[in-house]
């Protein structure tokens, strides 16, 4: 097998960063990243791409109480088996149980955002299918996330730390395709400290993205219009990658 082919390496690197690659068949790509860098470089892109994303997701932390008592439902010891009934009767109490509920919810949350970390179903259908770019600025810190579905016409960004923009001018989003001058997709509104905002952009995700590798941010005295050039240098710049 040709483990070189671009759309395969790109396959067995994203199964492989997110645990779902098992058995011969991983331990066969872990030799081959162990004598090819193209492959080592195709992980630790998956792997950065999913690090931005668990990122997004709120860390929940369940109570002691809900630890110890799988401890000691999963490894009984001889000397803790004459308390099970006295175990259990402790389990079935008002703040035990509401420890518990926060152990489920925070399953939920990691099924329904991220199925594939735990092998429930094919990596492939574990994230919806959506470009995504991290923006980082001039020292390298990522600053600005933004995220579309594949065929969608609204952008999702969340800022991830403060960005500057001086007062009566605009921070504006452009592409930059492969191919060709950049040009203008979105004018960045005010963004939150936390949490995120959505624009609208002038087609779909799609028609938009399909060629464009990086994105831009530069400050402008007026949103661009179609056929606008940068008047400047990009404050904010990072890859536009496509997740499906």
């Amino acid at each position: 097998m040709n483990y070189l082919l671009p759309e395969r390496l790109d396959r067995l690197a994203r199964e492989y960063a997110l645990g779902t690659l098992a058995g011969p068949a991983r331990r066969r790509f872990e030799r081959v990243l162990s004598q090819t860098p193209a492959a080592l470089r195709a992980v630790t892109a998956w792997q950065e791409r999913f690090s931005v994303l668990a990122a997004g997701v709120p860390a929940l932390q369940p109570r002691e109480t809900v630890w110890a008592g799988l401890e000691q439902r999963l490894f009984p010891s001889a000397a803790r088996a004459a308390e099970r009934w006295q175990s259990l009767w402790n389990l079935l109490s008002g703040r035990t149980l509401g420890g518990a509920l926060a152990g489920v919810l925070l399953c939920v949350l990691v099924l329904r955002l991220q199925p594939a970390w735990i092998g429930l179903e094919p990596a492939a259908d574990g994230l919806p299918a959506s470009y995504v770019g991290l923006l980082t600025d001039a020292a390298g810190k990522p600053t600005l996330l933004a995220s579309s579905r594949r065929h969608g016409k609204q952008l999702t960004v969340k800022l991830l730390q403060p960005v500057s923009v001086p007062a009566g001018k605009v921070a504006q989003l452009w592409a930059l395709p492969a191919n060709g001058a950049p040009f203008p997709v979105a004018v960045m509104p005010p963004l939150p400290p936390k949490g995120s905002v959505t624009v609208a952009l002038p087609d779909s995700s799609e028609k938009l993205f399909f060629n464009v590798p990086r994105l831009g941010v530069s400050i402008e005295p007026a949103p661009a219009k179609a056929g606008d050039a940068p008047s400047g240098e990009f404050v904010l710049a990072g890859h536009c990658v496509k997740l499906w």
